[in-house]
């Protein structure tokens, strides 16, 4: 039985990887870290309110830490913002799992992320994955989805649009475009979880390595 961390529960695909850990036989216990409490009770969960940058306090021995922190531009309020949560409070949650003994790491980053893009967005996102390297999990699995399909709680017009497209332009994006696109929440949160409990190697995964680590063939 595992005992596994949690960022980002509150979020799109954090909310269902934390729900399917809750009812995951394999798992023994859930603690989320977050900086408001989650409208959840559930006997296998602990919440610790936490600003991703002070020490936690001691919560005993894990064996996975899942994370799925993650903002816009737009939302965050500035570039600033954007990357104290999307690098900043991800690199002070890993920091804090690896000091707890988590041997494997799961995040949802993005395809394209690469420290030397030319977008600010996709940049940052390189730069969080080249930081937790550095951090020195045995295992560590980045999951790089393209368009994330599921109902949000915030509104994203620009994303709406093309979630409505997706049955038509999903079966042209073929050979190296398939990483491209467009997959389900469920789909990464499943692929998440079983990252941070099974995953045997560090790996990078985008859209068929995502479904693969799922168990799943749904996009």
């Amino acid at each position: 039985m595992a005992r596994l961390l949690i960022a980002g529960a509150s979020g799109l695909v954090g909310k269902i990887a934390l729900w399917a850990a809750l009812d995951d036989a394999r798992v023994d216990q859930v603690v989320s870290i977050g900086r408001r409490p989650l409208p959840i009770q559930h006997p296998k969960l602990e919440q610790q309110l936490s600003d991703f940058l002070s020490p936690l306090p001691d919560l005993g021995r894990f064996d996975g830490a899942l994370c799925a922190l993650g903002t816009t531009i737009r939302k965050a309020g500035s570039q600033a913002a954007f990357r104290a949560v999307d690098h900043d409070a991800v690199l002070g949650f890993a920091r804090a799992a690896r000091l707890a003994g988590a041997e494997r790491f799961a995040l949802v980053s993005s395809v394209d992320a690469n420290p030397a893009a030319r977008s600010f967005y996709l940049s940052v996102k390189g730069d969080t994955e080249r930081d937790l390297e550095a951090i020195g999990f045995p295992i560590l699995v980045r999951l790089r989805p393209g368009l994330i399909i599921g109902d949000r709680a915030e509104r994203r017009p620009a994303e709406w649009l093309f979630q409505k497209l997706n049955p038509l332009v999903n079966p042209l994006l073929l050979g190296s475009l398939r990483r491209y696109r467009s997959i389900a929440a469920t789909t990464i949160a499943q692929a998440l979880l079983n990252a941070a409990l099974a995953a045997t190697t560090s790996a990078v995964l985008e859209f068929d390595g995502i479904r693969a680590m799922a168990g799943s063939t749904d996009a």
